[in-house]
This record gives C-alpha cells, sequence and structure tokens, in this order.
C-alpha cells in the first residue's frame, strides 16, 4: 500500500482528534486541546465550511494530518492557506508523511491561484529543520498575537457594532 495522501472524510474524524491531541501533547499544553469529534466533524463538513483537512496513511494506518483554512492578503488580492496543525505521529516520521502533506498544501496553493502557504511554529519544535528544508522561511519581522479568553471577551464588551 504504501504512503496515501488524500482528502480529510468523515470516517477519519476520531483519529484527526487523536492525533491534534496527541500534538497537543506534543507542545506541552494538553490541557488547552479540548476539541471533540463533534466539533471537527462540524467544521469539516458542513454546508460551507471553513477548515479544511488532508490525512497521511501508511500502509493504511492513519500517521498524520494537516488541518488548515483560506486566508486572504489584501496586498496581493489572493487567498492563501493557513496551516493551523500538521501533525505525524513519531513511528512515522521520517517516512515522507510530513513532506507529503505539506507538498499537497502547496499544490493545492498552486492548483487554486494562492499566492501563500504560511503557518507557526514553536521555538523550540525540532520540526523546524525540517521547514527550513522545504525552504521555508521564517518571518522575524512579523510577530503573532493572539486575544482569547477573557482578554477577547473584554474586548467584545465594547464592540460599537455586533454580528
Amino acid at each position: 500500500m504504501g504512503l496515501e495522501i488524500r482528502p480529510v472524510e468523515p470516517y477519519d474524524v476520531d483519529e484527526i482528534v487523536a492525533m491534534v491531541h496527541e500534538l497537543a501533547e506534543f507542545e506541552k499544553a494538553p490541557d488547552e486541546c479540548h476539541l471533540t469529534g463533534d466539533q471537527l466533524r462540524t467544521a469539516l463538513f458542513r454546508e460551507a465550511p471553513a477548515l479544511f483537512g488532508h490525512v497521511a496513511l501508511l500502509d493504511g494506518v492513519h500517521v498524520g494530518t494537516a488541518l488548515w483554512f483560506l486566508s486572504f492578503s489584501t496586498w496581493t488580492g489572493v487567498h492563501g492557506v493557513y496551516l493551523e496543525d500538521l501533525f505525524v505521529r513519531p513511528a512515522a516520521r521520517g517516512t515522507g508523511a510530513g513532506k507529503a502533506l505539506v507538498a499537497t498544501l502547496a499544490a493545492v496553493c498552486m492548483d487554486h491561484g494562492y499566492e501563500r502557504l504560511e503557518w507557526a511554529v514553536l521555538d523550540w519544535n525540532p520540526a523546524l529543520g525540517f521547514y527550513r528544508a522545504l525552504g521555508a522561511q521564517i518571518k522575524h519581522d512579523w510577530l503573532p498575537h493572539r486575544l482569547a479568553g477573557d482578554e477577547l471577551r473584554s474586548l467584545a464588551a465594547v464592540a460599537p457594532v455586533r454580528s
């Protein structure tokens, strides 16, 4: 059978949820991951999904996943892909599954005229070398920011317009 990369199907959801939780454990934040199968199924398979995914199977066994969504650049005027999660199970690292998943997303970009494939990586993650080997460049001049939890709620409370 070998290595297979394909879009996510509904029957993949439980394996993907498990891998997302494995990723959270790897990133030393297991208590921050609350994803459920129902949440992921709804996000991926609703009428107009905003989340997309691919799985890597090695000899028919789930070994990796890539979950992504569309971004948009007002400077280029076209969409891009933001890779939210890339995970390959430790036993399958070095098999080409990770590179095949990222290459598949690069092909999605090329096939749809998207000009960017972007993601964030923790500064201690050993995968930094893998990403550099792919030709990815660290954007030192752009600093990611996040609002969540109480800070997000506080800011939303002063919004002049609510949807």
